[in-house]
C-alpha cells in the first residue's frame, strides 16, 4: 500500500466532507494518509495563510518515505500567488534523487508547469482528493487509469477521438488552460519545442475557450508543438445567442489555422471521468479511423 501526503495550495475545501470522505477511503484500501490538518486550514478564500501554504509545496523537499504520493486537497484559485517564492531548484534536487509522484490539476497547474519549467520536474495530471477520491461515488474509469500511471513504467491511454490521422512523439504537457494562458511570459511556462500538448478546462463558454486556444495560438505556442489534444470542457454549454457556435465550430475554426493536427475527444479534466497523464514524460501519439493511442513513458512510478 502506498502513503498519501497531502497540500493545500490553492483554495480552501468548502467541501469538508467530501474531503474527509476521501482520507477514509483512502486508509480503507489500506494507505496511510498524513498531512490531514491541511483539510481544514481556512484564511479568507485560501486554504490557509501564503505562509502556511507556501511551506506545503516547499517542505517537500524533507520528505524522506519511498513512494509517497503527492495529492492537493483541491485546486480553485492561490497557487499563483505562491509562484515566486517556490524553492524550484530544491524541488527538483529532491525529485532527482527519489522522486515524490505528485499528483492534481486545475489550479494546481500552475506549479506543475512551474516545476516543468525550472526543473523538468514530472509530475501528474489527475485525481484530486475532494472532488475524486471524495466524490459521491468513486469513479472506476478514473481509479483503474490512475493506478495504471502510477504503477507502471510505460502505460497507453486509448481513446476514439476525432481529428486527422497522424503519429508523433514528444515532451507530455499541458493541463489547465486557463492556468497555462496566466503563465505566458513568466519565468513559469515550460519552453517545450514539438511536445505534446494536452489541454482542458471548466466552466468556460466556447468563446472563451478559443480566445485562449488563440492566444496560444497568436503567441507562437500550438504550431510549435507536434500535435495538440484537447480534453472535457466542462460546464461549457453554449446559448441562444451562440446560434449554432460551440465547442465544435471553436475546433473547426482552430483546425484551419493549425499546421499540427489536433486530436479532440480525451476524458481528461474537470470530470467525474479522467485519465491521469504524466505530465513532462515521453509520449507517443498515434489516431486513426481504428482509434486513438497515447503512450507514456519515462515518468517516475511506484516500486512497491
Amino acid at each position: 500500500m502506498s502513503r498519501f501526503h497531502l497540500i493545500a495550495p490553492s483554495g480552501y475545501c468548502i467541501n469538508q466532507h467530501a474531503a474527509l470522505l476521501g482520507i477514509q477511503r483512502l486508509k480503507d484500501a489500506g494507505h496511510q494518509v498524513d498531512n490531514t490538518a491541511v483539510v481544514s486550514r481556512r484564511h479568507q478564500r485560501f486554504a490557509g495563510t501564503e505562509s502556511e501554504r507556501l511551506a506545503d509545496v516547499n517542505g517537500l523537499v524533507h520528505l524522506t518515505a519511498p513512494d509517497t504520493i503527492v495529492m492537493p486537497v483541491r485546486g480553485g484559485y492561490g497557487a499563483s500567488r505562491l509562484l515566486e517564492h517556490i524553492d524550484w531548484q530544491a524541488l527538483a534536487a529532491r525529485q532527482q534523487r527519489d522522486p515524490l509522484l505528485i499528483c492534481g490539476h486545475s489550479d494546481f497547474t500552475a506549479i506543475q508547469c512551474g516545476l516543468l519549467a525550472q526543473g523538468n520536474v514530472i509530475t501528474f495530471s489527475g485525481p484530486m482528493l475532494a472532488a475524486n477520491v471524495g466524490a459521491p461515488e468513486l469513479n472506476t474509469f478514473t481509479q483503474t487509469h490512475f493506478w495504471q500511471a502510477l504503477r507502471h513504467a510505460q502505460y497507453t491511454v486509448e481513446w476514439q477521438g476525432e481529428g486527422p490521422a497522424c503519429h508523433t512523439e514528444g515532451t507530455l504537457w499541458g493541463g489547465n488552460l486557463a492556468m497555462l494562458i496566466s503563465l505566458i511570459g513568466t519565468p513559469w511556462m515550460p519552453k517545450i519545442e514539438n511536445g505534446i500538448l494536452v489541454l482542458e478546462d471548466i466552466n468556460e463558454h466556447p468563446f472563451r475557450v478559443e480566445r485562449m486556444l488563440l492566444q496560444l495560438f497568436d503567441a507562437g505556442i500550438l504550431n510549435r508543438q507536434s500535435a495538440i489534444v484537447l480534453g472535457s470542457f466542462s460546464g461549457s454549454a453554449p446559448n441562444e445567442y451562440d446560434d449554432g457556435y460551440d465547442l465544435n465550430t471553436v475546433y473547426a475554426f482552430l483546425r484551419e489555422r493549425l499546421s499540427v493536427p489536433l486530436i479532440t475527444g480525451l476524458d481528461f479534466g474537470h470530470e467525474p471521468r479522467t485519465v491521469t497523464l504524466a505530465l513532462g514524460a515521453h509520449a507517443v501519439l498515434q489516431n486513426s479511423q481504428n482509434g486513438t493511442q497515447l503512450t507514456i513513458s519515462g515518468h517516475p512510478f511506484l516500486k512497491s
